[in-house]
């Protein structure tokens, strides 16, 4: 029986509560870890992760194991 392949990529935007400049330069480097450290946790390897000052871009490859 042959084996389907599937590759979906996700471009992820999320912004701040009323796009308020939350989101300081001290932090970027740290919030762009973690939000790849929870996407590999869920098997969902990130391509490009970045912040501005009031919303995150994320491009990611989602899991065959998450729908």
């Amino acid at each position: 029986m042959g084996q389907s392949l599937s590759q979906l990529y996700i471009h992820l935007i999320f912004g701040t509560k009323g796009r308020y400049p939350f989101i300081k330069k001290e932090i970027r480097e740290e919030l762009n870890a973690y939000i790849v450290g929870t996407l590999n946790a869920y098997d969902c390897p990130s391509l490009r992760t970045n912040c501005v000052e009031d919303h995150v871009h994320t491009l990611f490859k989602l899991s065959k194991n998450w729908s």
